[in-house]
């Protein structure tokens, strides 16, 4: 039991150190990112998100 919850937690742990390294949406290195990815696996979150901080931009 104790092993499993020491496994559950460095998991937790590692899991959150991955969604830690991606860029802001909006920022320029997420534009970057999103302009790499195949448009086919875009959400339509991400394709609404880009629209507006990466294509619609008045700078």
């Amino acid at each position: 039991m104790v092993k499993q919850l020491v496994g559950l937690t460095l998991l937790s742990f590692f899991a959150l150190g991955l969604t830690a390294c991606d860029p802001e949406v909006g920022s320029k290195e997420w534009c970057a990112s999103m302009k790499e990815k195949p448009k086919g696996d875009w959400s339509a979150n991400e394709a609404a998100d880009f629209a507006k901080n990466c294509v619609l931009v008045s700078d």
